[in-house]
């Protein structure tokens, strides 16, 4: 998705996570480079924490706003937790883990 939409705006930020079943233990370093083996070509970031007294500040402020409460409120479930933000920095929907991209994809059009 990211090198079909990029040229007309798309921005994809991934922010690794090891609160899931710990998941992702890896070093940055490790993370970067599974993902560049996957042809990754979106932003990747730091590990961060998502949940909790230490999730990052982000994470806090997607999580508070109207559209980025999830069905258990301000709780991330697991990894691949999804938000849409058009270009005014609003937060348009929050997609759930098992919600496939093409769903977001679907919903992406009218903000690019």
């Amino acid at each position: 998705m990211h090198a079909k939409y990029a040229e007309r705006g798309l921005r994809i930020l991934a922010f690794p996570s090891n609160q899931f079943g710990k998941q992702e233990p890896g070093t940055e370093e490790q993370i970067k480079n599974f993902a560049q083996s996957y042809n990754a070509e979106f932003d990747l970031f730091s590990k961060i924490d998502v949940n909790g007294a230490d999730a990052h500040p982000l994470w806090k402020w997607l999580k508070e706003q109207p559209n980025g409460k999830g069905s258990l409120g301000n709780y991330i479930k697991w990894n691949f937790t999804k938000f849409l933000i058009d270009r005014e920095g609003k937060v348009v929907k929050r997609y759930s883990p098992l919600q496939d991209p093409s769903e977001v994809e679907k919903d992406i059009h009218k903000y690019l």
